[in-house]
């Protein structure tokens, strides 16, 4: 029998290191999928409570089913978006225990708090949009052209208008952390963030009309104006760092 050389071993072993690896990743995907069947299921049991959870900013707009299966198609949209909303969390955490052993001390201390700060801020981000801006653009569309025509809305194209307007704001809500991770990788300096604030403005009303899918201005002004003010606490944050 041939015997095993040292590089061979050193082979194997690599070889048995990215199986495990491999095999870890898989049982952390297992479980996230488990959780999301789970929260799924969940949220069909109470999909009557969140659908009037959704309905609520409207108030007094009577809804329609516009076409057969209308309603049931939306009823599975919105158990799927809310049991992703709810696995996001628990995902994100199977993400950083998977990764933090191969990380180093400065980029676990990098790494870990800005994908904790990112799911924060979506969340963040979803109930500003829910308790600020849904209602605001609700108000506009409501209440113009009023004394004319009685709004009569689709159901369906109502929970597109609420979820693309919750997500774009969760989204925008990551600004900060990605002026955090430059900041700390010495890409751009919190002056220079600072030195361009004429074009952030402007980029900032741009992005509020951009991410806003209603074309009042009213609302596209609050979503400028909250991106403005977290592009400033981002510098805020990185001058506190000396960045």
């Amino acid at each position: 029998m041939k015997p095993i050389t040292n590089q061979e071993q050193l082979k194997h072993d690599r070889e048995m290191s990215i199986s495990e690896h491999l095999d870890e990743l898989r049982n952390r995907f297992l479980l996230v999928f488990l959780l999301f069947c789970i929260s799924t299921i969940g949220c069909f049991t109470k999909l009557k409570e969140i659908t009037l959870f959704l309905q609520k900013p409207a108030l007094g707009i009577k809804f329609l089913q516009l076409s057969p299966g209308e309603y049931f198609f939306v009823s599975l949209k919105i158990g799927f978006y809310s049991s992703v909303l709810l696995t996001i969390p628990f995902a994100i955490y199977q993400i950083i225990m998977f990764i933090r052993p191969g990380l180093t001390g400065r980029e676990a201390r990098i790494i870990i708090p800005s994908l904790l700060g990112s799911i924060l801020l979506f969340f963040i981000g979803i109930t500003f949009g829910y308790q600020i801006l849904v209602p605001a653009a609700l108000n506009f569309f409501i209440h113009y052209g009023a004394d004319i025509i009685e709004p009569l809305w689709s159901f369906e194209q109502y929970f597109d208008f609420i979820i693309l307007l919750l997500i774009s704001t969760g989204l925008a809500f990551q600004i900060p952390i990605l002026q955090i991770f430059l900041g700390i990788l010495n890409l751009i300096s919190s002056f220079q963030m600072l030195s361009a604030w004429k074009y952030i403005i402007v980029t900032a009303t741009l992005l509020g009309a951009i991410l806003t899918p209603s074309t009042d201005p009213f609302t596209q002004s609050l979503m400028a104006i909250a991106i403005l003010f977290l592009y400033f606490s981002g510098i805020s944050i990185l001058i506190i760092l000396k960045k």
